[in-house]
């Protein structure tokens, strides 16, 4: 596994606008990670916990669930990327989300990392990226997601 790339400091991550900063590594979605995002989430649908119908379903198997996809996004991408200088990173919010592609359990994944916006404000700095999560052999992501995360300069 490569390691994460170091941004060092808002001046590098300022002069990365608008170019995709890593590719993470391939990550399996497995029925006992769906299962208990369910059980976590109380979100049982059938489409996601009962393999026997999800057989004959629309999706020929279980998926995960598009906020468990969503989700994954806080634990693939400090695999990708990591900034120093920073006292504190919380997460501020989304701008944009979409599911385009269901994940049948079973497939893998990965976050694709794109800086979209470095915004300097009073309470610290703005950072908008964007993330698109791939499943491995299909032509269409799994999420499109814009996140937003505030940092505050050490």
């Amino acid at each position: 596994m490569a390691e994460p790339r170091v941004i060092n400091g808002v001046e590098e991550l300022e002069a990365l606008v608008g170019q995709q900063i890593g590719t993470g590594e391939w990550f399996e979605i497995t029925q006992e990670r769906v299962s208990q995002f369910a059980d976590a989430t109380n979100d049982h649908q059938w489409i996601h916990v009962d393999e026997e119908r999800a057989k004959e379903g629309p999706f020929g198997a279980t998926i995960a669930h598009g906020y468990l996809t969503l989700s994954l996004i806080a634990g693939l991408s400090p695999k990708i990327f990591t900034i120093t200088g920073m006292k504190m990173m919380i997460n501020y919010g989304l701008n944009k989300v979409r599911f385009p592609q269901p994940v049948p359990v079973g497939s893998r994944v990965r976050d694709v990392v794109e800086v979209a916006e470095v915004n300097r404000k009073s309470s610290g700095v703005q950072v908008v990226m964007n993330h698109t999560v791939e499943i491995e052999g299909s032509d269409k992501p799994a999420c499109i997601a814009q996140t937003v995360t505030l940092m505050v300069e050490a």
